[in-house]
């Protein structure tokens, strides 16, 4: 697996804060290792499905999801290997990773910020996309609402801040014309 270090792959820096803000850095991972590590958890992350309610009803969340404890779950093949790489490479002691399938361009998430009650503050939030390039949205919650956009590449990671998630939400939006799934892997450093 090649590996870059952070600042190797033309980072973009769309959001600044003390603790570092909104960062995408692309190709952190190989196509090789990116693809194998996709292949591996989608065939052996335990993936479920689950419904929400939303507007007074349940609704069936549109993508499928994994959690892990990294240090006390028996986890999917290559997993372990790409937690401790990103934890050297970000300087961070993740203890959690939340995975998400999505299925194709139907599949999408709402924008929202992380929950910050159990997260360790000062501690980043990665997130490492795999398979297909979707695009990320981060949109401020006061006005006017300012917007960017990423287009996560198989390989890339999004960085966040902790003190972003109080400031800034994100999503993936819902793109018709994507056929090929794609896994994210969101990397936290948990207190509970």
């Amino acid at each position: 697996m090649h590996q870059h270090s952070l600042f190797d792959a033309d980072p973009q820096q769309p959001i600044r804060d003390a603790e570092g803000g909104v960062r995408y850095l692309p190709g952190v991972f190989d196509g090789e290792w990116s693809m194998r590590l996709f292949s591996a958890l989608l065939e052996h992350a335990a993936w479920t499905s689950q419904q929400r309610m939303m507007y007074e009803r349940l609704i069936e969340v549109p993508r499928r999801m994994a959690m892990y404890r990294l240090d006390r779950d028996t986890l999917p093949p290559m997993l372990a290997d790409t937690a401790e790489r990103i934890g050297e490479l970000l300087r961070a002691p993740f203890n959690s990773v939340g995975l998400n399938l999505y299925r194709d361009g139907r599949d999408s998430v709402a924008l929202h910020n992380d929950k910050l009650h159990n997260l360790a503050q000062g501690r980043p939030i990665a997130v490492l996309s795999l398979g297909a390039t979707r695009r990320m949205t981060v949109r401020a919650k006061r006005a006017p609402h300012a917007t960017w956009q990423l287009q996560l590449e198989s390989g890339s990671l999004v960085v966040m801040s902790h003190s972003s998630q109080q400031h800034y939400d994100h999503g993936i939006p819902k793109a018709p014309g994507v056929v090929d799934p794609r896994i994210s892997l969101a990397f936290r450093v948990r207190t509970d």
